[in-house]
């Protein structure tokens, strides 16, 4: 009964007002438990109806009043480039504090490199950008590994494409360190076609061909496209590959859950660091749009610049030959393949219709092109960008 009366005196006065002047006997009712205690629950039962009987009375125009107010689509939305510029004028705050602190981590750079050496790998959490930070300690710290960036907040990465990566990095260096010893040639080995299974028992080998370690530096390993149990049990297991290091960040609140099987996460043998900086998540933000602002070509464009940059010049080169096709057959529902390998091997960017794929899944897995069927059955790519956006991303890429 005491929880009851609690609860009571957080009623507004104006309610509990109405509430007597309807029920009389809710007052009485009130006080004899506020006195005494000892009156039943059906006081409070009738107290309580009295209550909603007040509310249902309440005049209809302050009801549609009250709904009306706060609604998200009576807010004025303001264009998302726009936004993003307004937030960049915004001025730093705490400057000599933030810098005092990422100083501090500076201090901490041989720990961690002690612990990348006895085997662990180091995850960084803590509010602000950390990407500035973990690329400062590879270049200053890691110089005896050969470091290979990820960046796992692009909203689509080819967890596939990665690995072989990683596994070509190794068979360079194993035939680099045969060229060296015996003075013969190693056969180029094509790993796009093996498994990923082949690829990590290819890295578990690697032990034996020499002392070469990378360092898989991982920028948001809980990025939307790697946060799947598949991707995440993958990377584990690279993990263990004797001559692969991982230095990753995370900024998802539920990114602990990530790896709520203790398999993976003993796989990955985490040493976790709590490093906050404070830093804007200026790249990793490009990617999702601002609750407060609309979408628009601006944005999106913006968004493709900065995957074409991260890509090759021959990638790059194989996009623009597209975009020029686009913008001068802008009545054609889209660029033929057969059209593109054809143009591309022309102008030497292409030597194989395996490595015009090769880019066409790079472009497909970013969103930068759409397969669309042609009228008569044929597979066409097409990029979806109006004229302008599209020619203002050619300038801009220039």
């Amino acid at each position: 009964m005491i929880q009851w009366v609690n609860r009571l005196c957080l009623l507004p006065s104006s309610i509990f007002a109405a509430a007597v002047a309807e029920n009389p006997m809710a007052s009485r009712g009130f006080h004899a438990v506020a006195s005494s205690g000892s009156e039943d629950e059906e006081e409070e039962a009738g107290l309580s109806r009295s209550y909603f009987l007040a509310k249902e009375k309440e005049p209809s125009g302050k009801k549609r009043a009250r709904a009306a107010a706060g609604k998200l689509s009576d807010l004025n939305i303001v264009d998302e480039q726009v936004l993003r510029a307004s937030l960049a004028e915004i001025p730093p705050k705490h400057e000599k504090e933030v810098d005092a602190l990422t100083k501090s981590y500076k201090d901490q750079y041989r720990n961690w490199l002690f612990e990348l050496r006895c085997g662990f790998s180091l995850l960084m959490y803590g509010f602000g950008s950390k990407k500035l930070l973990l690329e400062d300690f590879a270049s200053t710290t890691l110089t005896d590994f050969t470091v290979m960036v990820i960046n796992g907040y692009l909203p689509s990465i080819n967890l596939k494409q990665v690995m072989v990566t990683i596994a070509e990095l190794f068979w360079e260096q194993t035939k680099l360190n045969r060229k060296h010893k015996s003075g013969t040639k190693s056969q180029p080995q094509s790993f796009a076609s093996q498994s990923i299974d082949d690829i990590i028992s290819f890295l578990n080998n690697q032990a034996s061909e020499g002392d070469d370690h990378v360092c898989l530096l991982i920028h948001n390993i809980d990025g939307p496209a790697l946060r799947d149990a598949e991707s995440q049990q993958c990377l584990a297991q690279v993990s263990c590959c004797p001559q692969v290091h991982i230095v990753a960040s995370v900024d998802h609140v539920n990114a602990p859950l990530l790896w709520d099987k203790k398999m993976v996460h003993t796989q990955f043998k985490w040493s976790w660091y709590h490093v906050p900086t404070f830093a804007p998540y200026k790249v990793e933000g490009v990617f999702y749009p601002l609750i407060l602002a609309s979408g628009g070509h601006a944005q999106t464009t913006k968004t493709a610049l900065v995957v074409l940059q991260s890509l090759t010049p021959n990638a790059q080169s194989v996009f623009r030959v597209l975009a020029e096709y686009q913008l001068a057959n802008e009545k054609e529902e889209g660029m033929p393949v057969s059209s593109l390998y054809t143009k591309c091997r022309e102008r030497f960017l292409v030597s194989s219709q395996v490595t015009l794929n090769s880019h066409l899944t790079e472009f497909k897995d970013h969103d930068l092109v759409k397969i669309r069927k042609h009228s008569d059955g044929q597979d066409c790519l097409h990029i979806p960008l109006v004229s302008d956006a599209l020619e203002k991303l050619l300038q801009e890429l220039a």
